[in-house]
């Protein structure tokens, strides 16, 4: 909410910014304009590369004067900081402003405790004893919601869940009571109930000390309840801003449109009985194609491509002198289900959950300890050898991250024949053909395939994987997390790619996903999972239209609508951390027991 002041916090004029590359300076941005005033949240929207995270950076004047060259006007409280000397910015820093990074992780030192790193502030600039840093150091862990804060303080970050980290990057970027905080996607990457806590967070702590909030996100349903005004950005141009119900309800550049049609909106699907791909939106015009309903519809009465029949993973914990089992991590436990030719069964549920760890198990990229794996004939738990190699042609994986599963040291082309010509499918002008075709399916140039990856950007390194998936003509393919980091209309574009592959190939997807939108645009039925077991599965339109577990209910609840009329809102969502997986040697797993709401939909009692 806007404070009553007539003086901004923070006024930004004709802020461009430029880096050295190829002997040359490139503009990043270009002549940005906007003001912040006291207790106001100005959210800065836009896809990867847009120039939003540079403006911060410029701002905050973290970038190295060496390789970059900022013009223009940055004024926190009326005090220019374009020409500060780097000792006054250091002051102002933390002191004034403070920033929360997108990845808690890289930005707390590993070696170091979280409490120390918080008070190490304290002490820096407030010239306060180690005691006092500690007491206040509590205060702001209290405040930030993280339990038992007192045992918490002497933890490292490595002990710490993701969102547990973020609120503990959060209560460091509070220490010192800045008028600014810039938060630059600080809620991308994490489950949508913690998601859910970090946005309660962040508006309770701007009420109470009226902090001026600059939110950087490509995720517009976080933008429309939290943001007081948005500024959308394209190629490094402010192109247009306004009061966020103003752009949400009549955006007036066509990228703007193509953005805002690009959300997927939970219960957007209510009456859809199928999947539904989304539009297609030109950026440069806003011109939108509608798709038809009834995509591609699995064949029930069909054997199951997939049979997964009690399931159990579990991973031992060693401890004390002697490095002994102390007691195991029950990460996956019994879960059962039927995935057929040409379905999409999804699983959802928060990071520890088991998602994960059940495709890597139906893979055989980690053993499972118990139950039957049964994939297009093949008895999985039992292969070894040439039929395990084989087998692992009818299914393949997508990862998350796909810089990380890329070889960098591969062109394109050597990534996408190496599995063909290990499997010896066929010889190099065969297998080079084929690269060509897939690269040219999944929306890429057949002259990119002499590129390597770090010359592509997220999107297009991750359409790369879903090409070298499809290389073997696998029957199944498991999607873990493969679009959660993807900027929104990228993330519509590759969520369609899998689609229209899907009816094209009859391909049978487990997708593994927290971002419930999606999940409800894509799937046939859904699978959510809650410390290593299905509490609820069923049909996707029986299951978010009628969910009947209260961990599915919390789940639903915790999901950012795109819709401003909701940004006062709060969930009061309760801050715990999902509970601890690890059961001592001599644990008895207890028996459960399912009803059946509605035809195929079960849930756990």
């Amino acid at each position: 909410m806007q404070h009553e002041s007539r003086t901004p916090v923070l006024e930004v004029e004709n802020l461009s910014a430029a880096f050295w590359v190829n002997d040359r300076w490139q503009t990043v941005i270009d002549n940005v304009n906007f003001a912040i005033w006291p207790g106001e949240t100005l959210a800065i929207v836009g896809e990867s590369g847009s120039g939003k995270s540079v403006t911060s950076l410029s701002i905050m004047r973290l970038l190295s004067s060496r390789q970059s060259r900022i013009r223009g006007s940055v004024r926190l409280n009326q005090r220019e900081l374009l020409t500060l000397s780097d000792k006054a910015m250091r002051d102002i820093r933390g002191n004034q402003m403070a920033m929360i990074f997108q990845e808690p992780m890289t930005s707390l030192n590993p070696a170091f405790t979280i409490g120390r790193q918080i008070a190490e502030a304290l002490i820096t600039h407030r010239r306060i004893s180690a005691r006092e840093a500690k007491m206040e150091t509590l205060r702001l862990l209290d405040k930030v919601r993280i339990p038992n804060a007192k045992e918490r303080y002497n933890e490292y970050p490595h002990q710490f869940s993701g969102g547990m980290r973020q609120r503990v990057m959060i209560a460091m970027a509070l220490a010192l009571r800045p008028a600014l905080l810039i938060a630059d996607e600080p809620t991308t990457a994490l489950d949508v109930t913690i998601q859910g806590q970090i946005l309660d967070l962040i508006k309770t702590l701007q009420e109470e000390e009226g902090t001026a909030v600059l939110f950087i996100t490509h995720d517009m349903g976080v933008v429309a309840e939290t943001a007081d005004r948005t500024l959308v950005m394209y190629r490094g141009e402010c192109i247009e801003s306004g009061r966020t119900e103003a752009i949400f309800s009549q955006p007036q550049q066509p990228y703007t449109k193509a953005l805002l049609a690009a959300v997927p909106s939970l219960g957007a699907m209510r009456n859809q009985p199928h999947p539904l791909k989304f539009p297609r939106v030109d950026s440069a015009t806003g011109a939108i194609t509608s798709f038809e309903t009834g995509v591609h519809q699995p064949d029930r009465q069909a054997t199951p491509i997939l049979s997964v029949k009690n399931l159990t993973t579990r991973f031992p914990v060693r401890g004390g002198v002697l490095n002994r089992p102390r007691g195991h991590v029950y990460a996956v436990e019994n879960i059962s289900f039927d995935l057929f030719p040409g379905e999409t069964l999804s699983l959802v549920g928060e990071s520890g959950c088991g998602k994960s760890t059940t495709g890597r198990s139906i893979t055989r990229l980690v053993p499972a300890l118990g139950g039957d794996i049964t994939l297009n004939g093949y008895d999985v738990r039992r292969l070894s050898g040439g039929d395990l190699r084989r087998m692992r042609r009818d299914i393949q994986m997508i990862f998350q991250d796909p810089f990380a599963s890329l070889n960098p040291r591969l062109t394109i082309l050597q990534t996408l024949t190496e599995p063909m010509l290990q499997h010896r499918l066929a010889d190099k002008k065969q297998a080079r053909a084929k690269a060509a075709s897939l690269i040219e399916r999944v929306g890429l140039s057949p002259e990119m395939l002499n590129r390597y990856p770090h010359e592509f950007s997220g999107g297009q390194r991750q359409r790369i994987c879903i090409a070298r998936a499809l290389t073997l003509d696998p029957k199944v393919i498991v999607a873990d997390e493969s679009v959660s980091a993807l900027d929104v209309s990228v993330k519509a574009q590759v969520v369609n790619l899998l689609m229209d592959l899907q009816q094209t190939m009859n391909l049978a997807y487990v997708f593994i996903s927290h971002d419930m939108a999606v999940v409800e645009r894509i799937s046939h039925r859904v699978a959510v999972m809650y410390l290593g077991e299905i509490v609820e599965i069923g049909p996707r339109d029986a299951v978010f239209e009628n969910p009947q577990h209260p961990y599915t209910r919390k789940l639903m609840a915790s999901v950012p609508v795109p819709d401003p009329a909701r940004r006062l809102l709060k969930r009061n969502l309760a801050a715990e951390e999902l509970k601890s997986p690890v059961r001592g040697l001599d644990y008895q797993h207890p028996p459960r027991e399912y009803r059946e709401v509605s035809e195929q939909h079960w849930v756990m009692i």
